[in-house]
């Protein structure tokens, strides 16, 4: 039974990762426009070559490669073996798409006859787990990589049709209230059964001040008025690294934004739609959110506040299933409840990604190592990766449902901004 609830899980992932693709060209597949992302058709492989690499190598008898430089190619975990560094593989010409998807059936045939003749293996059930959780992280990646793609072009291409509304009546939303919190000493961190990647544990203490959130994220229109009012221009609400990336860059407004003569307007994955003042300000970066909240006379909340704050909450707001692509309207009219924690933004803050206390990468939550072999599946989400990066939290409209969880812990450089990433504003309590 635990084998058919396995395959099952593993089959739902594959077929929302081809949906995925299914609108694209061919062409659409193998572009990179960034150093740090991929293209889709790398994207493909490498769910695919997790399997392959991490289960069927180890557990198929005999095993034999679909071919043997996909295990170089489509890897992102032994980067000074492969001949090309990451930011190349949009030189990735060959394979095509049409090997590329035959890779992907193959090992979903190979797969299911794994299944089928499942034995009791605690080593391989905790692999394939961790494998469709990994293959939701990069449904997510290739809609965030996607649309940096298509908002290049200056036709401004939809992935897919606006099929709802996302207008909002601009007198609805009503100013965010400010939650309070008494801090004291709280637990964070996972707790629990179900999934969690070994960066979300051990659950622990922590200290907090009192303070307060926001109940609802940055609107555009608030961020609009950051604007207006010269933030950009004045280097007292910046760090001065983010001042330097501000200026270096030219940045001025949000990733997506562009200005016309009748108004904002904000490049989705449903093409150039009117820039919405209701709905929550997206892509911008930690310097950004920071600059904001110094000029909003707030800060950004820690990961541990952010976490204590949504202790008791559901993650029952819009998710990848739904096929919005775009944050809808929230219940922003009672500022007395926290909204929007899931399904809009990911929410920055200002805590730096480190290891919990008493973390060990070697253990996959509370338990002993799995493998010799787990140390490299987890990759990214060992100590390996824990510098230079900060923490978000929530979760955003292209996030699987299965990803938006209180305790996950994304987490990306200070100058990202072509995440889905939005601000919820901090302020202590004096």
């Amino acid at each position: 039974m635990q084998s058919k609830s396995l395959l099952s899980d593993y089959l739902a992932a594959r077929k929302r990762t081809f949906a995925l693709i299914n609108p694209l060209l061919d062409e659409d597949c193998c572009v990179q426009t960034l150093p740090e992302s991929s293209p889709i058709k790398w994207h493909l492989g490498h769910v695919a070559w997790f399997f392959e690499m991490f289960v069927l190598q180890y557990h198929e008898k005999p095993f034999t490669p679909f071919h043997a430089d996909f295990l170089k190619m489509f890897s992102s975990y032994n980067a000074s073996n492969v001949p090309h560094p990451d930011p190349k593989r949009g030189l990735f010409t060959r394979p095509s798409l049409k090997v590329t998807r035959e890779y992907c059936q193959n090992i979903d045939e190979r797969m299911n006859r794994l299944l089928n003749n499942w034995t009791e293996d605690n080593e391989l059930l905790q692999m394939i787990i961790l494998g469709i959780h990994h293959e939701l992280q990069h449904q997510e990646l290739m809609l965030a990589d996607l649309k940096h793609l298509l908002a290049q072009n200056p036709m401004n291409p939809a992935y897919l049709p606006l099929t709802t509304s996302h207008a909002t009546n601009a007198d609805i939303a009503s100013p965010s209230g400010w939650l309070d919190f008494e801090g004291g000493i709280i637990e964070i961190g996972f707790e629990g059964k179900g999934f969690s990647y070994d960066n979300e544990s051990p659950r622990h203490k922590c200290y907090l001040y009192p303070y307060q959130l926001a109940s609802r994220l940055v609107t555009n229109r608030e961020y609009l008025e950051f604007i207006k009012d010269e933030g950009y221009e004045n280097p007292c609400y910046w760090f001065s690294e983010g001042w330097e990336w501000m200026k270096s860059t030219n940045t001025r407004h949000p990733l997506y934004w562009r200005q016309h003569e009748d108004g904002w307007q904000e490049y989705t994955l449903h093409g150039l739609i009117p820039l919405d003042p209701n709905l929550p300000v997206l892509h911008v970066s930690l310097y950004e959110a920071s600059a904001f909240a110094q000029w909003s006379k707030a800060r950004l909340p820690t990961e541990a506040e952010w976490e204590n704050a949504t202790s008791n909450q559901k993650s029952t707001e819009c998710t990848l299933e739904n096929d919005f692509f775009h944050p809808q309207p929230a219940d922003i009219n009672e500022a007395d409840k926290i909204c929007e924690l899931f399904g809009s933004a990911w929410q920055w803050t200002q805590s730096s990604y480190s290891p919990y206390p008493g973390y060990n990468p070697k253990k996959p939550g509370k338990n002993k190592p799995i493998s010799n072999i787990w140390d490299i599946a987890v990759g990214e989400y060992n100590s390996e990766s824990m510098v230079n990066q900060y923490v978000l939290r929530g979760s955003s409209c292209i996030t699987p449902a299965k990803r938006a969880r209180i305790s996950l812990r994304n987490f990306f450089p200070a100058n990202t901004c072509w995440q889905f990433s939005g601000i919820r504003l901090a302020r202590d309590i004096t």
